[in-house]
């Protein structure tokens, strides 16, 4: 069987700039159901990673001990909203690990915090003075984890992003 072929001058021009013209329609279409969906969904639909490999222990506390806590700016999302504030307490790296969330405990997330250079304090929205603890608690889940071999991770998930278990049939 033959292809069919084109046959006119014009329809040699036009043929291909409409397939060409149809296809990055299609293409659009993709890339805005795509970002539709990722708006839409704001905190369930995640593109990045959920945890964050933040490096050895004994570098961070000793960074931690000299300069105050550590902002990490949102590492899932570009709104801002789990802007997360990394602590260590104690001589031992392996251990008291805390994560807090960039605003004061008693306000919401517009309420950014700000540190106050080389101590464990910051200042909120309003010009108050708070210590790290006074910072708000992240979601149940969003956790430090240490492994053995000295390495950081930090777990951005909250335990009620998990996908539920899906039931077992027997």
């Amino acid at each position: 069987m033959r292809r069919p072929r084109l046959r006119t001058p014009l329809a040699r021009a036009t043929v291909p700039v409409l397939a060409g013209i149809a296809f990055f329609g299609v293409l659009a279409l993709f890339l805005w159901g795509v970002a539709s969906y990722i708006s839409n969904n704001g905190d369930e639909a995640a593109l990045a990673p959920a945890t964050a490999d933040i490096g050895r222990t004994t570098t961070y506390a000793d960074i931690i001990a000299e300069d105050g806590p550590i902002i990490l700016p949102d590492l899932l999302r570009a709104s801002g909203k789990r802007t997360i504030v990394l602590d260590h307490t104690g001589d031992d790296p392996q251990q008291n690990w805390h994560i807090y969330l960039a605003y004061p405990a008693d306000r919401d997330v517009t309420c950014k915090v700000e540190q106050i250079r080389l101590t464990r304090n910051f200042t909120d929205c309003e010009g108050r003075t708070i210590t790290v603890e006074g910072l708000a608690l992240p979601p149940k889940g969003v956790r430090p984890i240490i492994y053995p071999n000295g390495t950081l991770t930090l777990d951005l998930l909250p335990d009620s992003a998990e996908p539920e278990p899906s039931a077992a049939t027997s």
